[in-house]
């Protein structure tokens, strides 16, 4: 049980830290929403702007991705290690790689907003850092990891229940005929001689 413990909080940990690149990632593809500078303050330059849920959308899109890895790497771990530890790895490391991936495209490009409303005369443009508005796509990285770990494991990719059905049984030993067996099972005893009885007398 420690070992699996170990191993989940590894898991975790690691899926965590894979949040950096995912909001780089992030940050490099998807648009970002001009605002108009008005009394220190920014107002969307363009109410019908589809930037916004783009944002969302491309987040949702790179961590659904980051999710499906993390499952098939986990199943592949289980193998080894057992199930216990790597499903709650990607699970817990999912919700926070996720919240890692946000928080960080969110920060770039902050600071330098706001220094743009406050420097920036009436109707400026200024681009917004990244944001979710649908906090919904954060859980898309838990739950793509853990449907695909569980589609895996039930559609038995390795083939891990077929063999665990093998070592299970009796492998058998030789064929039919052999001592102490009857078509394969136990007792073969050997046939009397044709028109002879089991004491070789005539019948």
């Amino acid at each position: 049980m420690a070992s699996r413990i170990r191993m989940g909080v590894l898991a975790a940990l690691a899926i965590t830290v894979l949040g950096v690149p995912i909001g780089l990632l992030w940050v490099a593809i998807a648009p970002r929403t001009a605002y108009q500078v008005s009394g220190g303050k920014g107002l969307l330059a363009d109410p019908e702007t589809q930037t916004l849920i783009a944002a969302d959308g491309w987040f949702a899109a790179l961590t659904a991705a980051a999710g499906l890895l993390c499952g098939v790497a986990a199943y592949v771990l289980a193998g080894r290690v057992g199930e216990l530890g790597p499903l709650a790895g990607i699970a817990a490391g999912g919700v926070a790689g996720a919240v890692v991936a946000w928080r960080l495209g969110h920060l770039i490009g902050l600071g330098a907003y706001h220094h743009a409303l406050r420097t920036g005369g009436d109707g400026a443009l200024v681009r917004a850092p990244l944001a979710l508005h649908a906090l919904g796509v954060v859980l898309a990285w838990p739950l793509v990891a853990v449907v695909a770990f569980g589609l895996l494991e039930a559609l038995d990719v390795a083939g891990r229940e077929s063999r665990g059905r093998l070592s299970a049984g009796d492998p058998g030993g030789g064929g039919p005929g052999q001592p102490d067996q009857v078509g394969g099972g136990q007792l073969d005893l050997e046939a009397a001689p044709t028109g002879r009885d089991v004491d070789r007398r005539e019948s």
